[in-house]
């Protein structure tokens, strides 16, 4: 399974997680050219920052990614979400 659909599945299954929220904001970043924090990745275990590492690394390989689509979706829910 790629980065960004292992993303979109942690961000389904684990809304609340810290993880989950900084992978959200960093996609969500990503898709408006947005500036992030790169301080909140180190602030991640070390499996999640891999994951947002290689999920940077297929944003940059391939923009137009339908996966990314989806991930981008379920990443802007998130901001409706209470909590």
């Amino acid at each position: 399974m790629n980065a960004i659909k292992k993303t979109r599945r942690l961000i389904e299954t684990q809304p609340a997680s810290q993880a989950a929220q900084t992978l959200a904001r960093l996609v969500r970043a990503l898709e408006s050219e947005e500036n992030f924090h790169l301080g909140d990745l180190y602030q991640l275990d070390y499996t999640a920052f891999e994951l947002a590492i290689d999920v940077l690394k297929e944003w940059r390989l391939d923009r137009y990614y339908m996966s990314k689509v989806k991930l981008l979706d379920i990443s802007v829910q998130m901001t409706t979400l209470p909590g």
